[in-house]
């Protein structure tokens, strides 16, 4: 795993403390090159691991990362998906037909776009959630084909609310999808690690990969502060710490000195919209995780683990 992750939030015009703000991002990052501005930056101060939600905008970034595969040549993604906000969008302005339609077909070849249509009518008609999951899935990993991912995520709208239900068969299944279609390591995005973590290794999934906010304000960190330090000290997974700075509410030299001292965190998740917020927060994790230097791991190419030779972009193509 990276140690330092650049995050997207800040693109979608997404600020969890103040909606004026949430506004003026969303503004400034209208224009795709206002957002590729700023991944440039990222990527030059040594951050070359970011983590993509599967937003509308995604599509044009991914394009722009395939037809630069000089200057990316050491990036490394970490898609979260399904871009909850996106599908509640479709739905109501489509219907569920017509959005399911534009999910599952958009940019498919007549032969594509037919064996997904027998795949989805067997799978509607049999209500086959698991296999709904793995169009769906199958559908928005399609846009990052051809590019070097090294875990997929599911967002925690979605794994919080399978949570809550006790749908362990459904993260279960998304696991298992993952590491087969794909090759690479399930990620859960969750605003409650400590029930997560137990959920994950009660359903047999060994050593978890586990992303949630992580900051000595509590914030978005359900049931406490305190249940999560004695998760991370007592159980055996991979912790991933995001909203570390608690949108904004702790200094950042406090947040990241906090963080960093915490046992068993794996990665640190930080988002920003200038190269010299993004110089900062490198600065300090490095300086006081210095493990925490940038990765120069090579680019490991993305395999689907049943027929053992394709990559992404025929996984992707496929089905």
């Amino acid at each position: 795993m990276d140690r330092v992750i650049f995050g997207d939030n800040q693109f979608f015009g997404i600020n969890h403390m103040s909606e004026d703000k949430a506004q003026t991002l969303a503004e400034r990052f209208k224009d795709v090159r206002a957002i590729l501005g700023v991944l440039d930056a990222a990527y030059d101060c040594g951050i070359h691991a970011f983590m993509l939600n599967t937003h509308d905008k995604a599509r044009e970034i991914c394009g722009h990362l395939r037809a630069n595969p000089q200057r990316y040549a050491d990036l490394r993604l970490y898609p979260s998906l399904p871009y909850a906000y996106k599908y509640a969008n479709a739905v109501n302005e489509k219907g569920i037909v017509e959005a399911l339609n534009d999910f599952l077909f958009a940019g498919r070849t007549a032969g594509e776009a037919f064996a997904t249509l027998i795949r989805g009518g067997r799978t509607i008609i049999n209500r086959d959630l698991i296999d709904v999951m793995k169009l769906l899935v199958d559908a928005e990993m399609r846009v990052f084909r051809g590019l070097n991912v090294r875990a997929v995520f599911l967002q925690n709208i979605v794994s919080d609310l399978l949570l809550g239900m006790g749908a362990r068969d459904l993260l279960k299944a998304f696991a298992d999808h993952i590491v087969a279609s794909y090759g690479v390591d399930p990620g859960f995005n969750t605003m409650n690690m400590p029930q997560m973590v137990k959920c994950l290794q009660d359903c047999g999934i060994e050593n978890p990969l586990v992303c949630s906010s992580i900051n000595k304000a509590g914030y978005f960190m359900s049931p406490g502060v305190k249940e999560y330090e004695e998760t991370l000290r007592t159980r055996h997974f991979r912790a991933m710490a995001m909203s570390v700075l608690a949108s904004g509410a702790i200094e950042p030299r406090e947040a990241i000195a906090y963080v960093c001292r915490l046992p068993n965190i794996q990665s640190v998740v930080f988002g920003a919209s200038s190269r010299t917020h993004i110089e900062e927060i490198q600065r300090l994790i490095l300086a006081h995780w210095p493990t925490a230097e940038p990765s120069c791991a090579p680019v490991v190419e993305v395999k689907h683990a049943a027929a053992g030779c394709a990559d992404l972009n025929a996984v992707t193509q496929a089905t």
